[in-house]
C-alpha cells in the first residue's frame, strides 16, 4: 500500500504546513529537479576568499593589520556560513514539496566534507552546490566522481598530500620523503561506494589511493590533476586495471558505482534513513535492484522508494535530527523561505546555529568523515532532548507573528497523526507558548 500524501510530506520532506497542502507522489518527485538549483555558492569564490585571507593573515602578522580588523574579516566569513545555513534552513522549510532536500541532506551527509577554517566554509557550501545539487537525478557515478575530487574533499581527506611513490615529483625530489596517503582511497571504498566489511582487500584500498594521485587543489592554479605527482603505470581495483588520469579516475569511480556490493550499501543507507534504524529487507533489496537494473539512476531510485509500501509500514520509527527538526517546525509554523531569508545573521546564529549545535548537530561539523549517527538513541538522550525542548518553548514566539493557537497548530503540524494522548494534552497547556511547545516536542512530531 503506497503512503499517503500526509505521511509521505513527513516521512519524505520536512513536514506539513499551513501554506500549502502535502504533495502527492509526483510533486515529490518533481522537486527533486527543484532541489539541483545552486545557491550561488562556487569554488571560485571560495578560493578568492581563500587567497584573500592569506593576505590578511600576513598583513596581521607583519603588523600591518589591527587585530580589530582581523577579527572583522574572520567575522565576515562566519557572516557566510551563517548565510549558508540560513538558506539550507530556508529551502527546506519552503520547498512545496521538501523531498529533493531531503535528498541534499542525505548525499552531502554520505558524502561528509568537513571545514576546518572560516574559508572552508565557503567550499563545503560550494561543494553541496557543485557536487550534490546537479547530481540528485543523475547517475550516481557522476555524483560520486564529482564529490571525490572536488577541492573540498581533497582538502578534508588530505589528497594534496598523495604523491604517487615512483612518480617524477618523489624521484626528483627525495629529500621531500613523500609519499601515498590512502585516506581518499579507503574512504571511497568503506564509506562511500562498497562499504565497511565489502569483499575488498587492503591491496584494493592502496591501488585506488595511487590511480588518484595526482588530483590536487591548489588557490593559486586552475588545474585539478599533476601528472608529475601521479604514480605512473597501471593501477588494478578490484580486478580491473587502470591507466592514468582524469579519465581513468572517472572511469573506475563509474565501475565503484555499478558494484553490487555499492547497490547493497547504498539502499539499505537511504532505506535507513527514510524509513527505520533496523529498515524492511523488502525495501533495501527492490532499491538495491533499481539500483542495478537502472546504472546507478537515483531518479529511478527516488521514484521506487517514493512509492514503496515499506515507507507506510513503519511509519513514526525514524528520529528527526536536529536540522530537520528545526526546518519542520518553521514550516509547521507558517514560516516561508522569504521570512527565513530575512533572518539577519545574529537571528540566524541565536535561533537556528547555536540551537542546532545544542541539539547535538553543529552545522557542517560532523564528527568524521561517515558523517551523523541514523539512530535515535544518537539524538534523543536527556541532555539533547531538553535542547528541544527548551527551542520549542523560547523561539517560536519570537519569529512568528500571530502566533497560532495550539489546537489549530496541532492539527496544522501533524494532521491525522495526532494520538489520543497529544489531542488532550494540548488544550490542558498553561498557555499558549506552552501548548505550541508540547506539540513540537511531542514524540509523533519529532518522529517521522
Amino acid at each position: 500500500m503506497a503512503i499517503d500524501p500526509e505521511r509521505a510530506a513527513i516521512r519524505l520532506g520536512y513536514g506539513l504546513s499551513p501554506r500549502m497542502p502535502p504533495a502527492e507522489s509526483v510533486f515529490l518527485l518533481e522537486s527533486v529537479a527543484q532541489a539541483t538549483h545552486p545557491d550561488g555558492w562556487t569554488t571560485t569564490a571560495a578560493t578568492a576568499a581563500h587567497l584573500d585571507f592569506a593576505e590578511i593573515r600576513q598583513a596581521r602578522d607583519e603588523g600591518a593589520l589591527s587585530p580589530e580588523d582581523y577579527r572583522a574579516h574572520v567575522q565576515e566569513l562566519e557572516g557566510q556560513r551563517l548565510d549558508a545555513l540560513r538558506n539550507r534552513i530556508a529551502r527546506a522549510a519552503g520547498a512545496p514539496a521538501g523531498f529533493g532536500e531531503r535528498l541534499v541532506q542525505f548525499w552531502a551527509d554520505h558524502f561528509t566534507a568537513v571545514a576546518q577554517n572560516p574559508t572552508q566554509h565557503l567550499m563545503a557550501a560550494a561543494f553541496v552546490d557543485e557536487a550534490i545539487r546537479p547530481h540528485l537525478n543523475g547517475r550516481f557515478g557522476d555524483m560520486l566522481f564529482a564529490a571525490a575530487t572536488h577541492p573540498m574533499m581533497l582538502i578534508y581527506l588530505n589528497q594534496n598530500a598523495s604523491v604517487g611513490p615512483n612518480s617524477q615529483f618523489a624521484r626528483r625530489r627525495p629529500e621531500k620523503h613523500v609519499g601515498l596517503n590512502e585516506n581518499l582511497g579507503r574512504e571511497i571504498l568503506e564509506l562511500h561506494t562498497l562499504g565497511v566489511g565489502a569483499d575488498y582487500k587492503q591491496s584494493d584500498v592502496r591501488e585506488l589511493a595511487e590511480l588518484l594521485t595526482g588530483l590536487t587543489y591548489n588557490p593559486k592554479d586552475d588545474r585539478r590533476f599533476r601528472p608529475q605527482v601521479a604514480e605512473p603505470g597501471a593501477e588494478t581495483v578490484l580486478g580491473v586495471p587502470y591507466g592514468d588520469g582524469l579519465p581513468e579516475i572517472a572511469r573506475a569511480m563509474g565501475n565503484l558505482a555499478m558494484h553490487p556490493a555499492t547497490a547493497r550499501h547504498l539502499s539499505r543507507k537511504l532505506a535507513t534513513h527514510f524509513a527505520a534504524d533496523d529498515p524492511p529487507e523488502a525495501l533495501v533489496a527492490d532499491l538495491a535492484a533499481v539500483w542495478l537494473d537502472s546504472g546507478g539512476d537515483l531518479s529511478a531510485i527516488n521514484t521506487a522508494l517514493v512509492a514503496h509500501p515499506g515507507l507506510a509500514a513503519t511509519f513514526g520509527q525514524k528520529t528527526r535530527q536536529p536540522f530537520d527538526f528545526i526546518a519542520a517546525s518553521l514550516r509547521a509554523l507558517g514560516m516561508g523561505a522569504g521570512e527565513i531569508l530575512a533572518l539577519e545573521r545574529p537571528q540566524v546564529r541565536q535561533h537556528l546555529l547555536v540551537p542546532m549545535q545544542r541539539m547535538g548537530q553543529p552545522f557542517g561539523k560532523a564528527r568524521g568523515p561517515d558523517g551523523w549517527p541514523e539512530h535515535a538513541a544518537d539524538w534523543i538522550t536527556p541532555q539533547l532532548l531538553s535542547a528541544r525542548i527548551g527551542w520549542a518553548l523560547s523561539t517560536p514566539q519570537r519569529l512568528i507573528e500571530p502566533f497560532p493557537d495550539p489546537r489549530a497548530f496541532l492539527s496544522t503540524a501533524l494532521g491525522a497523526t495526532v494520538s489520543e494522548t497529544l489531542a488532550r494534552a494540548v488544550p490542558r497547556a498553561e498557555n499558549t507558548r506552552e501548548g505550541v511547545a508540547i506539540v513540537l516536542a511531542s514524540a509523533e512530531f519529532n518522529r517521522r
